[in-house]
């Protein structure tokens, strides 16, 4: 039988605590980060955000009114810098010219429409925008990121070619629609999917290895 998300998110949170996700001192903060950390760490988005705050410009508007150059040398330690620099202004845009540079107006109305709106942003995908309405308009979403995927299907409650929004279904269809919920569950599988779901299992100690299938993980590699 399939274990019930909700023993994993116990299990989870028993042995880590609390991950207190997502760090920002302000909504827009949270907001930019979260295309910030595409295919980065942490710290580096730390560095950039930094250097936004620094030079005075974390407001949708001021933002969006730096010249792209300038705004690509300030996010410059988040990598991938001219990349950014173009999806960050592709979703400013929308801030900016949708709702007059206002995350309430943009929040305020149906958060499928909004979800919708943000997929049509060049370089916002399904887990970025989801990120965007769970961390930012705490609308209970569930992000299914790399490391959720692969804890699910090595545990056998997924098929390992399920799609994004496959894996997404599979845990709000078993969750109750709780943005805190959903919060803490996406940061917790993360922390276990860096302790010990990597590429290469390490099993032992797991706080979910009692509830791998018989014989062990799905895939050795993955």
């Amino acid at each position: 039988m399939t274990t019930p998300p909700r023993e994993v998110f116990q299990r989870l949170l028993e042995r880590y605590g609390p991950q207190r996700w997502w760090p920002g001192e302000t909504p827009f903060e949270i907001l930019v980060g979260t295309v910030l950390v595409q295919n980065t760490n942490w710290r580096n988005v730390e560095k950039a955000i930094d250097n936004l705050r620094e030079a005075g410009v974390l407001t949708p508007e001021k933002l969006y009114q730096l010249e792209p150059e300038e705004l690509a040398e300030l996010i410059r330690p988040a990598g991938y810098y001219q990349v950014k620099t173009k999806r960050l202004r592709n979703l400013l845009r929308l801030i900016t010219e949708r709702y007059d540079g206002s995350l309430e107006a943009m929040f305020a109305g149906d958060p499928h429409s909004l979800r919708e709106e943000l997929l049509g942003v060049n370089g916002i995908g399904p887990e970025t925008a989801d990120c965007i309405l769970l961390y930012v308009g705490q609308v209970p979403k569930f992000v299914a990121d790399g490391y959720a995927m692969r804890v699910a299907a090595r545990h056998g409650w997924i098929e390992f070619d399920v799609d994004y929004h496959g894996l997404q279904d599979y845990f709000e269809s078993r969750l109750p629609a709780d943005a805190p919920l959903m919060n803490e569950f996406h940061a917790l599988l993360v922390k276990v999917g860096k302790e010990h779901c990597k590429t290469k299992p390490l099993c032992a100690g797991c706080p979910l290895e009692e509830l791998l299938p018989a014989g062990g993980p799905c895939s050795a590699e993955w």
